[in-house]
């Protein structure tokens, strides 16, 4: 945090009070750190359908069908391929639901997020 020194005035040199002098009262500033930002990330594999990893990106990330056949495109084609960015807690969130609706339709598909 940082300190801003704020000079008082006394009564020093008007005979009032002896002993008295210039106070310093101290303000402090709060410092608020950006909050770090992680990559929520879909991970390929040989079994879920092209269809349903769309309907992943739409679903759970607001994506236009064109965005997400794009996104689901680059993980089919490299491996891995960026959902969006989010704060700790949002990404965690869309990870265990990504999850979680895998699960549910019986498919292996991987969803992790790495700290940007």
């Amino acid at each position: 945090m940082d300190a801003t020194p704020v000079r008082m005035q006394g009564s020093e040199g008007n005979g009032d009070t002896p002993g008295r002098g210039t106070s310093v009262i101290t303000r402090t500033k709060p410092k608020t750190k950006k909050p770090s930002l992680y990559r929520v990330l879909l991970l390929n594999d040989d079994y879920t359908p092209m269809d349903f990893v769309i309907h992943i990106l739409e679903r759970f990330f607001q994506k236009d069908r064109e965005a997400a056949t794009r996104i689901m495109l680059h993980v089919h084609n490299h491996g891995v391929g960026e959902c969006g960015v989010f704060t700790y807690e949002v990404a965690e969130t869309k990870v265990t639901q990504v999850m979680d609706f895998a699960r549910q339709h019986q498919h292996p598909l991987q969803c992790v997020m790495e700290k940007k």
